[in-house]
């Protein structure tokens, strides 16, 4: 056998090993799925600015994760409960003080956080919730996958279907209402499918690193393309990658999952930084110092 089909035998096991196992398979497809809808909400919250929103809805619903295990109902109920309230209480501040955009969120998500901390004190046991900080995607179930599959089919089909209306909003909100778009209406839509997205991948991720992935594939795909459809695909794409390779990594190695997954997003966003054709560092540098044309003098 020749070393090129030593080198195949080998790629093939060290891909196809962790899938015999049940419970690979469904942390494989619950990791890329959740990814790979987060990575498509990522690109809006990347032309919106709304990164940080991002990041207050996902340490906002910990206190709700918290109540939800005290009174035995689903977790999602109470993160998704928690994500909206999050999302209504910087919009009321923004309204009734002068205080900025970033204030109130930062004025919002860590108190609710702090809320989520206490309360997690209070509880006796907490390997579980612990979970849900740092993520368990080894321990899903296949209850756990077909949920998380239904709540992304829903996000992504309100995304791709009003695709065109949430652009114009992220790119031109006057516009946008001159023509009559209910631009609060759909603004609202959007942070109701962050929260829905945060859900969805809290079992994945956990509270903590949830936010990395509904910014960096944004930024990753901002950096390599111009045109928002192919921002879109390749946000997503990058999230779905970050999955694989995390999980794989956490199975070979014995790494967090979670934190596998975002530095495997995180290497994707160097590479675009440094690499990107049109926006990369080294491209920048080059244009910059490469020779340029010599005129001829002659003028007409």
């Amino acid at each position: 056998m020749s070393t090129a089909d030593l080198m195949s035998t080998g790629m093939i096991d060290l891909l196809l090993t962790p899938l015999q196992y049940p419970f690979m398979q469904n942390a494989l497809a619950v990791a890329v799925i959740s990814a790979a809808v987060c990575g498509m909400l990522s690109a809006w919250l990347v032309l919106m600015g709304w990164s940080l929103m991002g990041e207050a809805v996902a340490h906002s619903i910990l206190p709700g994760v918290v109540l939800a295990f005290i009174l035995g109902i689903p977790l999602g109920v109470g993160a998704f409960v928690f994500g909206l309230a999050a999302v209504a209480l910087i919009g009321a501040l923004g309204q009734t003080t002068r205080l900025k955009r970033d204030t109130t969120i930062g004025v919002v998500f860590t108190s609710l956080f702090a809320l989520g901390l206490v309360l997690m004190s209070t509880v006796t046991t907490q390997t579980h919730l612990q979970h849900i900080l740092f993520g368990n995607v080894l321990g899903t179930s296949r209850a756990d996958l077909y949920q998380v599959a239904a709540l992304a089919a829903v996000t992504a089909a309100v995304l791709l279907v009003k695709r065109r209306d949430f652009t114009l909003v992220a790119f031109d909100r006057i516009y946008a209402r001159a023509i009559g778009l209910p631009v609060g209406v759909l603004t609202g839509v959007l942070l109701v499918l962050l929260a829905l997205t945060t859900v969805t991948a809290l079992q994945t991720l956990g509270v903590i690193l949830v936010v990395a992935v509904l910014v960096i594939p944004g930024a990753t795909a901002f950096l390599l393309v111009r045109s928002f459809g192919a921002m879109l695909a390749v946000s997503s794409a990058v999230g779905a990658v970050s999955a694989v390779a995390g999980v794989y990594a956490s199975y070979w190695w014995d790494l967090s999952t979670g934190g596998s997954i975002v530095l495997a997003a995180s290497a994707q966003f160097i590479l675009a930084y440094l690499l990107s054709p049109k926006r990369g560092l080294l491209s920048q540098l080059w244009r910059r110092i490469r020779p340029r044309p010599r005129s001829s003098g002659i003028h007409t």
